[in-house]
C-alpha cells in the first residue's frame, strides 16, 4: 500500500491531516496542496449542491456515520454478517445517484397547490396573450395533478439508491419473501447514500481539483520559495513522480489544463493590446512583432519580482498609488522588520495585482513562444471585436495597459462553475492536445493487445469525456418498478458505445436483489464478434465490426438468465451520438416555466419574449436552446429585463441567422460588446442600451442559440 501523504475533508473550514513520518519538505508540500483543495471546495458550485449555504462539518458527519455502523455491528440482536452483506450491496450502487441534483431534491415533492400557482402568475403581471399561450388553465390543472411515485420508461429515475430507499423493502432469505426494511437497514442506507452525495462533487471534479491544488502547490513551493534550498530537490523529486505517474493522471492533466487556460487568457489580453498598435493587423502580426522584445516588456518590475529584506525598501520608489503594493503591510515591515518575515514571506507586501504581475505566466521559461504560436484564425476573430478607441502608437504603450490579472481572473471564473466533463469539453483544444502530445489507445481484438488508436484532438476529447462521465462508471437508471406487472425491478444501462462486463453486472444484480426483495432485470447492449469477421480483420490489420444486440439480464434470487431485448427498449437505452450526460433532459427541464414561478419576473418575460413554450404544452420546446438562453442571462436579470427601458413595439430588422458565429455579431452592425468584455458564447450578457425592444433581445438570443 502506498504512503498517504495527505488527507483533506471537504469541510467548512476544511480539515487536513499530516502524516507524522513525512519529511519537512513533504509536510510543506501537503500544506500548500491542501490549501488549494480547500479553496476549491469553498468556491466550486458543485460542492454547494451537497451542503448548500449551510456550514458543513464533514469530519463530524463521517465520524458519526462510522459510529452508527459500528453500533449495529456490535448489537447482539443483529447478525454482523447481515450488516456487512447489506453494506456490501449498497456500496455496489454508491455511484447510482443523480449527481446533477442536490441530495434533498425529490421529484415527487412538487406539491404546489393550484391556488398558489395562480397567485404567483397574478403577481407576475403577464400580458394576456402570454398568459393564455403559456400558462393557461389547462397547464395550471396539469401542475396540480398527482405525480406517480414510481419510475417509467418515459421518466426513468437516475437516483437508484434514493428510489430503493423510498420503497424501503428487502429480501428475507429465511422466508424467501419481500419484507419491510428494519430500522437499522434504513438508517445504514440513508447514511451511505448521504456519503455518496458528499463524495460526488469530489469525483466530478477530480481533474480540476487536483490540478488546482497542484498549481497552488507549485507556485508556493517553487516560485515563492516556501521550500528552502535544502528541501527543494526533495520536493521536486516527489512532485515529478506524482505528475509523471503513468496512465490517466488527474494531477498532470488538471495542472496542464489550468496552465493552458491561464496562458490563453493572458495571450488574448496581450494580443488584444498589440492589435491596437498603429500599423499592426492580424495579417502582419507575426511579421511585424519582435516576440522576444514583447516578452521582455512583459517581465515584472525588478522591485516587485525580487523582494528580499535588503531590497524591500525599493518598493517605496514606486508611485504612492501603485495597486501592486500593500502599502500598509510594507510600512509595518519597514518600521518593525520582526512583524513581517520578508525573507520567508516576501509576497505579503504585495496585493493581488502585485502577485499577478510577479507570476505573469507568459514570461515564464516554459511558456516562451506561446504568444507567437497564436493562429491566424484566432487573430482574425480577435480583430473583429476591436473598435476605434484605445489605439496605441507604440508596442511599449500598448503593453503598459495589459492587465496582468487576466489569466487568474479567467481561472477563478472557471473554478466556480465547471466540473471535469464541462472543463475538458470546453478547454481541451486542438492546440492543447498537439502541444502536450495526447493520444488515445485501445484494446484491439485482432492482435489481442493495446495499441495507439488516434492522435485526433476530437478523439482524445471524446475518450476523456467518456472516462469522466458519471465518475467513469456506467450510467444506470430505474425504468420500471413493476415490470410486466410482476413487481420486478427493471434497470437500464445508458449505453454509449462501451459495453458492460456481463459477469460483473450479474454479480451486482444479485446484490440489488437483496435490496429490492424481488427479481431484478438489467437492460444493456452486448457486442458480439463473429469468428469469420475476426479472422478477416486480423489479415487486413483492422478492427472487426461488432454486432450490437440488446439483452435483458434477470436474477430471480437463484439463477441469472439472459433474453433478447425488444428493439423498442434497445433504442430507449441507447445514448445519443455524443452524450456525455453533462446536461440531461431532467436537468434542463428544471428551467421550465413552472420553475420560473419561483424566481424573478424577468425570467418569465425572457421566455415569453423569446417565443419558447413550456415543456408540458403540446408543442415541444428546444430544451438545449432554452438552457443556453437561461444560463446566458444568469447575471443581472433585474436590469436585463427592466420593462422601463424596453419598448414593446419596434420595426424588426432583417437578420440572417444562417451565419458563422464570428459573422453573426458583425452582421448586426451595432457595437456588440459584452459590457466591456470580449464576446463569449457561454458568458454573461446583461441588458445593453442598443436593445431597443423585446424583438431586439429575441433576435440577439436567436443569433446565439443557432
Amino acid at each position: 500500500m502506498g504512503k498517504a501523504f495527505e488527507i483533506v475533508n471537504n469541510d467548512n473550514p476544511s480539515h487536513a491531516f499530516l502524516q507524522e513520518s513525512n519529511s519537512k519538505a513533504d509536510q510543506k508540500a501537503v500544506i500548500t496542496h491542501v490549501e488549494g483543495h480547500a479553496d476549491f471546495f469553498q468556491n466550486n458550485n458543485w460542492f454547494r449542491r451537497f451542503s448548500g449555504e449551510e456550514s458543513l462539518e464533514a469530519a463530524a458527519m463521517l465520524e458519526s456515520h462510522a459510529e452508527t455502523v459500528q453500533r449495529y455491528i456490535d448489537d447482539p440482536d443483529i447478525d454482523q454478517e447481515d450488516v456487512e452483506q447489506f453494506i456490501d450491496a449498497i456500496l455496489c450502487l454508491e455511484d447510482t445517484i443523480d449527481q446533477h441534483r442536490a441530495m434533498e431534491y425529490d421529484p415527487d415533492d412538487d406539491d404546489t397547490e393550484t391556488a398558489e400557482i395562480a397567485d404567483r402568475l397574478d403577481q407576475l403581471d403577464l400580458a394576456d396573450d402570454v398568459r393564455q399561450e403559456v400558462f393557461d388553465e389547462q397547464w395550471i390543472e396539469q401542475m396540480d395533478e398527482p405525480k406517480s411515485p414510481g419510475a417509467s420508461l418515459e421518466q426513468p429515475r437516475t437516483d437508484v439508491l434514493g428510489f430503493l430507499r423510498d420503497r424501503a423493502q428487502t429480501y428475507d432469505p429465511e422466508t424467501e419473501s419481500t419484507v419491510d426494511m428494519e430500522p437499522w437497514q434504513i438508517e445504514v442506507l440513508d447514511t451511505l447514500r448521504k456519503e455518496a452525495y458528499y463524495f460526488a462533487p469530489q469525483k466530478m471534479t477530480k481533474v480540476m481539483n487536483e490540478g488546482w491544488a497542484s498549481i497552488y502547490e507549485s507556485l508556493m513551493m517553487s516560485e515563492e520559495g516556501f521550500a528552502s534550498e535544502n528541501e527543494f530537490l526533495t520536493y521536486a523529486d516527489h512532485q515529478s513522480r506524482v505528475l509523471g505517474s503513468p496512465g490517466l493522471n488527474p494531477y498532470k492533466l488538471g495542472k496542464e489544463l489550468w496552465e493552458y487556460i491561464e496562458n490563453t487568457a493572458n495571450r488574448r489580453e496581450v494580443v488584444d493590446k498589440l492589435l491596437r498598435v498603429e500599423g499592426i493587423t492580424w495579417r502582419n502580426f507575426h511579421d511585424k512583432l519582435d516576440f522576444d522584445r514583447v516578452r521582455s516588456l512583459l517581465e515584472p518590475d525588478p522591485r516587485i519580482d525580487r523582494i528580499t529584506p535588503e531590497t524591500v525598501d525599493e518598493l517605496q520608489t514606486l508611485p504612492d498609488d501603485d495597486p501592486r503594493v500593500d502599502w500598509e503591510t510594507l510600512d509595518r515591515a519597514l518600521s518593525n522588520p520582526e512583524s513581517v518575515d520578508i525573507d520567508q514571506y516576501p509576497w505579503k507586501v504585495l496585493t493581488y495585482e502585485g502577485l499577478a504581475s510577479r507570476h505573469f505566466s507568459l514570461v515564464k521559461p516554459q511558456n516562451r513562444g506561446f504568444i507567437s504560436q497564436i493562429r491566424h484564425e484566432e487573430l482574425e476573430q480577435l480583430d473583429r471585436y476591436l473598435f476605434d478607441s484605445d489605439r496605441y502608437e507604440t508596442v511599449e504603450a500598448a503593453l503598459e495597459e495589459v492587465s496582468k490579472t487576466a489569466g487568474w481572473e479567467r481561472m477563478l471564473e472557471v473554478r466556480e462553475s465547471h466540473n471535469d466533463v464541462t472543463f475538458i469539453d470546453e478547454f481541451l483544444s486542438e492546440e492543447f492536445v498537439s502541444t502536450n502530445n495526447y493520444f488515445t489507445y485501445e484494446y484491439t481484438q485482432t492482435t489481442e493487445d493495446f495499441r495507439v488508436a488516434s492522435t485526433d484532438p476530437d478523439d482524445v476529447k471524446q475518450k476523456l469525456l467518456l472516462s469522466f462521465t458519471n465518475f467513469g462508471k456506467p450510467t444506470i437508471a430505474v425504468f420500471d418498478d413493476n415490470f410486466k406487472n410482476r413487481g420486478e425491478l427493471l434497470l437500464g444501462h445508458r449505453y454509449n458505445g462501451i459495453a458492460l462486463d456481463l459477469e460483473q453486472a450479474a454479480s451486482v444484480l444479485e446484490r440489488v436483489h437483496t435490496l429490492w426483495g424481488r427479481p431484478v432485470n438489467l437492460m444493456t447492449i452486448r457486442k458480439e464478434y463473429e469468428e469469420h469477421e475476426l479472422e478477416v480483420a486480423r489479415r487486413r490489420n483492422r478492427e472487426p465490426e461488432p454486432t450490437e444486440k440488446g439483452v435483458r439480464i434477470r436474477y430471480d434470487g437463484e439463477d441469472v438468465t439472459q433474453t433478447e431485448l425488444a428493439e423498442e427498449l434497445s433504442e430507449r437505452i441507447q445514448a445519443a451520438d455524443i452524450d456525455y450526460d453533462t446536461k440531461p433532459d431532467e436537468w434542463l427541464a428544471w428551467c421550465s416555466a413552472y420553475r420560473l414561478l419561483h424566481v424573478e419576473l424577468s425570467w418569465a418575460k425572457l421566455i415569453s419574449a423569446c417565443g419558447f413554450q413550456h415543456p408540458t404544452v403540446s408543442d415541444p420546446v428546444d430544451l438545449p436552446s432554452l438552457f443556453h438562453v437561461l444560463t446566458a442571462f444568469r447575471g443581472d436579470t433585474a436590469s436585463l429585463m427592466n420593462p422601463t427601458t424596453a419598448e414593446t413595439t419596434t420595426t424588426v430588422r432583417p437578420v440572417d441567422y444562417d451565419l458563422e458565429p464570428e459573422e453573426r455579431i458583425r452582421h448586426r452592425g451595432g457595437r456588440s460588446r459584452h459590457l466591456g468584455r470580449r464576446p463569449n458564447w457561454h458568458g454573461l450578457w446583461l441588458w445593453n442600451p442598443r436593445f431597443q425592444s423585446w424583438e431586439d433581445v429575441r433576435h440577439d438570443i436567436l443569433l446565439r442559440c443557432l
